[in-house]
């Protein structure tokens, strides 16, 4: 099992910066892949970020340059720096883990992008 606790979002204006975390129940390093996604009003989830056991990154073109994904071990969180944010990156953001082959998902936190 793995429990995931997202916070940090909030309302920003364009060209404005935010950074997310995950609270993870379990160390990290047992974690296969930590990963970021976003659910726009009206849209399918989609990727945002992941990274693996083995500190491999991987971005949506949308977010390259603008958006970092790491993870703070001895802490066992997993954050995404937004900079640089777009009217268009407003979502609710969820963490999600995937352990011994499952899939595990935090509530989401709200990330508005506007002025």
């Amino acid at each position: 099992q793995v429990q995931l606790v997202e916070s940090g979002g909030g309302l920003v204006q364009p060209g404005g910066s935010l950074r997310l975390s995950c609270a993870v129940s379990r160390s990290i390093f047992s974690i296969n892949v930590m990963g970021w996604y976003r659910q726009a009003p009206g849209k399918e989830r989609e990727l945002v970020a992941t990274i693996t056991s083995g500190g491999t990154t991987n971005y949506q073109d949308s977010v390259k340059g603008r958006f970092t994904i790491s993870r703070d071990i001895p802490r066992n969180t997993v954050s995404l720096q937004m900079n640089g944010l777009k009217p268009e990156d407003t979502a609710v953001y969820y963490c999600n883990a995937i352990y011994v082959l499952k899939d595990y998902w935090g509530k989401g936190t709200l990330v508005t992008v506007s002025s």
